[in-house]
């Protein structure tokens, strides 16, 4: 029984000792780390060490993401996958900054990395996240048909930007910088190397009265990157204004306002007439009453000027 409570003795001491050994050594990083597509990233870590501790030697570092080793030093030897390095220069097992150089970012590196560090007086390991943003390109705007002036016809714009991450969302705005919210349809596509395309259309009609139309991109969280602006040319389809489109336009309602005119110097006109044929009604009983006697000679016949009823009765 002796050898076994001997075994037992022994793997407490040497569990309590690496206990402590833990404690007096501790890997600090940066909870989040935040870099940019095709720029250095830099994912922040040190080795703090208790007062106890003097003049620690660190033995092993490895950085890995996923299970892979990324940067492994071990034995004075450093090793590393491309595009990771210590971020240090002439980083040494003496130095206690272990931060992550991460160069040619890509969306790819995005995710948790996890940091081990064993020194000569106890190991310490912690994990930390990277981020990573792109900005979009300045976007284009093409138009269809190209010929913008050609009359009675509708274009269509197009407006493109790529290269970003994550995904953004494009908007439109007319000459005086009101978002049209009207737009046809808006598309984002998922390229090889993860960041994104997005394409926005939008319909002008030929009645259309803006003459200039700006697309702007935006990131997802709704910062400005960019924007694009295309002229529309007066063309016969009246989208500015001009042009037989635009005269019948004028003509129109000049037509109704005219007929309305007329209409109504046609009412009154009738009505005129109407209170006059009145009023000669109503003086017509008077007038029944005078009619006129016709006068005559000795010899009977018919003769002299007329009378009046009312003269023979005065």
């Amino acid at each position: 029984m002796a050898p076994v409570w001997t075994c037992l003795f022994l793997a407490v001491i040497i569990s309590i000792c690496a206990g402590n050994a833990s404690s007096f050594v501790k890997v600090e990083c940066k909870s989040e780390n935040h870099g940019q597509y095709g720029q250095q990233s830099m994912l922040d870590c040190v080795v703090k060490t208790s007062e106890e501790v003097e003049n620690a030697e660190i033995r092993v570092v490895t950085w890995k993401k996923k299970g892979l080793d990324l940067v492994f030093f071990n034995r004075g030897e450093i090793k590393h996958e491309p595009r990771f390095q210590f971020a240090e220069p002439n980083w040494n097992n003496k130095n206690m900054n272990v931060s992550l150089l991460v160069t040619n970012t890509e969306i790819a590196d995005i995710g948790s990395y996890e940091c081990m560090v064993i020194t000569d007086s106890g190991d310490g390991s912690t994990s930390t996240r990277l981020s990573v943003t792109a900005r979009y390109k300045t976007p284009t705007i093409q138009s269809i048909p190209e010929k913008k002036n050609q009359p009675n016809t509708d274009v269509t714009l197009f407006c493109k930007s790529n290269g970003g991450y994550p995904k953004g969302h494009i908007r439109w705005f007319t000459e005086q910088n009101v978002e049209w919210k009207h737009i046809s349809g808006q598309e984002a596509h998922e390229t090889e190397d993860g960041l994104y395309s997005l394409t926005s259309n939008l319909t002008v009609m030929q009645d259309s009265v803006f003459p200039k139309y700006t697309c702007r991109v935006y990131s997802a969280t709704g910062s400005e990157e960019g924007e694009a602006t295309i002229d529309i040319p007066p063309q016969t389809g009246h989208i500015v204004g001009t042009g037989p489109g635009m005269t019948s336009k004028i003509v129109a309602p000049v037509v109704v306002i005219g007929s309305l005119i007329v209409g109504l110097l046609l009412l009154l006109i009738i009505k005129r007439r109407r209170s006059q044929m009145a009023r000669r009604q109503s003086t017509t009983p008077l007038m029944s009453h005078h009619q006129p006697v016709v006068a005559t000679n000795e010899d009977g016949e018919e003769g002299g000027d007329p009378s009046y009823d009312d003269a023979n009765d005065a």
